[in-house]
């Protein structure tokens, strides 16, 4: 089980801060998935910026959504020991 995101905030260098429900924080880098997909909507700065918290993951208002356990998987990485 994988706990919700509880806030996210976008930094000037494409990357998100995250704060789960169970308190923990960690960065998920949007950088590698701009190229691809879907996730060319987001590429323009503006739109980037304008993520915000849905249910129990993040999303964007141009319908780019991130699963809720890769968010946790991915940021969990950056997060100390």
């Amino acid at each position: 089980m994988y706990p919700s995101v509880k806030e996210v905030v976008p930094r000037d260098d494409y990357t998100l801060f995250v704060v789960f429900e169970n308190g923990e924080r960690g960065i998920l880098d949007m950088k590698p998935m701009l190229d691809f997909g879907v996730f060319q909507r987001i590429k323009d700065y503006e739109t980037f910026r304008r993520v915000r918290v849905s249910f129990d993951t993040i999303e964007w208002h141009c319908g780019v959504d991130l699963d809720p356990e890769f968010v946790y998987a991915k940021c969990k990485a950056d997060m100390p020991a």
